[in-house]
């Protein structure tokens, strides 16, 4: 038996996070959501629930004024009701098969699919729902465009709406989160992105300790050759924003992104954590674990592993060897360290002899640390790096000693590599720098910073065309860097030594262009304009380089970039003369 009838599809976001962070309470939001919400709804609208999955809905409607009518209704009651549950809800107007009590065909596939593109607490509807409602409800509804649905032949036109009155979820506020840009494309294998975890803690501070959490399952599942894992600065580029897993997705070219969240609470630690297939928005896995923190590191290892497993179920068991870092029994070593990044990570004057402290400070408290001693390694570079050391030969000596020290309490850690290569990037010794490089990469073919690395140093000593490959595959493992202005900027150096002027000049000014950046930006466009015969222009990047770094000079330029092949280093100086800088 076929009749028309408008069908409305309904799911709970997020339902799986819900029900790993507090089981009890959302089974009792859900119940209370169909006995004081839905049942009284459908039957004022003159509806029939079709059936009842789980999180979800399938309702059928004699009319498609009464089925969006109801649908407004549930969302803007949901919206005001400051509870833990926000639906999605799709509607669709078509022809149905009815076997028994169910309903199934086309129409009831096109009303799932257009719930899956709703936005959370909105509502899609199909065009020929649209048309049907004519002026009959009073309701705003935008026009979305034609959409490719999953299993239907035919595109199909949405429109959308949402209980504040706009049409489409908000944009993010400026520097909010990285520009949405164009999707990037998949790569062939597995790619995931493992965002900030939540802290839900009293103590604002326990933030560092749950993003620890989170760095550490991406330095774990990094080492796996068979996954493309997006670099910890991009995916904690999304820290706090309010987008759809889906939309981090396809900003950061990734299928899987994995979330979660830390409550500490005197010596007990919850962690939950979700694997989300970004393409279906769908949950694919979710779990909770309650331990005291004297096993935090254990409880790291058990959810590593359980996502691995759930998104490489076919890996066997001699792909999957993890290379086991020994962290510290000591979490306050481990939160200097978190801090210590974190300064790092701003990249200014103020920030980096802050980092070094940390560091300095995690050192203190566990010797035995690898990651802090290289931290410690980086950070001094980064001293020496923006002119804020005050003793550049003891600081480089201090960097090498403490990289050193890593590498011997873990070889296998690529960070320790990483953080000596840039330590023998300013000693201008820069075959040993991307021989290191090397070694990280080895240790983890994901890792952005070590792709960075090989690059600066390559074309330093005449290998642009080279540096230009492993600048590509940096700037591709971390699309959303805080540092990408840094990435664009040598990339910018590399062209200019080849003499593509032109296209030099591009990738400085898109540096110039990124939210945090710091003056090597503008020597990177100086250098440009310089070799273009642009002179003004050049000499008013200058200025902006000074205004960021007062007082430098052609010498320090030297020591911080050291260039060895002879032809660059004339090159570089050239363009830098023509804008106005003398030694």
């Amino acid at each position: 038996m076929r009749r028309l009838a408008a069908i409305l599809a309904a799911d709970v976001v997020g339902y799986s996070a819900l029900m790993a962070a507090d089981e009890a309470g959302t089974l009792a939001a859900l119940r209370a959501h169909r006995a004081e919400l839905l049942d009284p709804e459908t039957a004022r609208h003159g509806g029939r629930i079709v059936k009842l999955m789980g999180d979800g809905a399938l309702v059928e409607f004699p009319s498609v004024v009464d089925a969006v009518a109801c649908a407004i209704a549930i969302q803007t009651a949901l919206a005001g009701s400051g509870g833990p549950l926000r639906l999605r809800i799709g509607i669709n107007l078509g022809d149905v098969i009815v076997d028994g009590e169910d309903i199934y065909g086309d129409g009831v596939n096109v009303a799932a699919r257009l719930e899956a593109l709703a936005e959370p607490g909105g509502i899609c509807i199909s065009a020929i729902v649209h048309e049907s409602l004519g002026n009959r409800i009073e309701a705003g509804f935008a026009d979305a465009g034609a959409k490719e649905l999953k299993g239907i032949a035919r595109p199909i036109r949405v429109w959308r709406w949402a209980p504040d009155g706009s049409a489409a979820a908000p944009e993010p506020a400026d520097g909010d989160a990285p520009d949405a840009g164009p999707p990037l494309a998949l790569p062939d294998k597995p790619s995931i992105a493992i965002l900030p975890f939540d802290n839900m803690s009293a103590d604002p501070d326990q933030q560092f300790f749950a993003e620890g959490i989170a760095e550490d399952i991406i330095t774990e599942l990094s080492k796996f050759r068979s996954l493309f894992v997006i670099a910890r600065n991009s995916s904690f580029a999304f820290r706090g924003q309010a987008l759809e897993v889906k939309e981090i997705g396809r900003r950061l070219g990734v299928r899987y992104v994995v979330e979660g969240s830390v409550r500490r609470a005197g010596n007990r630690v919850r962690i939950t954590a979700q694997l989300i297939d970004a393409v279906e928005d769908v949950h694919l896995w979710a779990d909770r674990y309650d331990r005291d923190l004297e096993d935090i590191f254990a409880v790291q290892d058990e959810v590593t592993r359980a996502i691995v497993t759930t998104i490489e179920p076919h890996l066997a068991e001699t792909e999957r060897q993890r290379a086991r870092r020994k962290p510290p029994d000591n979490l306050d070593a481990w939160e200097s360290y978190q801090r210590g990044l974190w300064h790092l990570y701003q990249y200014t004057l103020e920030d980096i002899p802050l980092g070094v402290r940390f560091m300095e400070r995690a050192v203190e408290r566990d010797p035995e640390f690898a990651l802090a001693q290289a931290g410690l390694a980086f950070a001094l570079y980064y001293h020496v790096l923006l002119g804020a050391s005050q003793d550049r030969a003891g600081d480089i000596d201090r960097a090498l000693a403490a990289g050193h020290r890593a590498i011997m309490l873990d070889p296998a850690d690529p960070f320790a590599y990483v953080a000596m290569a840039r330590v023998h990037t300013v000693r201008a010794d820069h075959e040993l720098a991307v021989q290191h490089c090397d070694r990280a990469i080895g240790l983890n073919p994901s890792y952005s910073a070590a792709h960075f690395g090989r690059a600066h140093s390559l074309w330093m000593s005449g290998h642009a065309e080279e540096a230009l490959a492993s600048h590509e595959a940096s700037m591709r493992l971390s699309p959303n860097d805080p540092v990408t202005w840094a990435y664009m900027a040598s990339y910018s150096l590399a062209l200019s030594m080849l003499e593509r002027f032109d296209e030099a000049l591009d990738w400085a000014r898109r540096a110039n262009r990124q939210r945090t950046m710091g003056f090597y930006a503008s020597i990177a466009e100086v250098v440009a304009l310089g070799h273009l015969g642009r002179s003004e222009e050049a000499s008013q990047a200058l200025e902006r380089a000074w205004a960021r770094k007062p007082g430098f000079t052609m010498e320090f330029l030297r020591s911080v970039l050291p260039i060895t092949d002879t032809a660059y280093r004339e090159r570089f100086e050239r363009g830098m003369r023509e804008a106005g800088l003398t030694d």
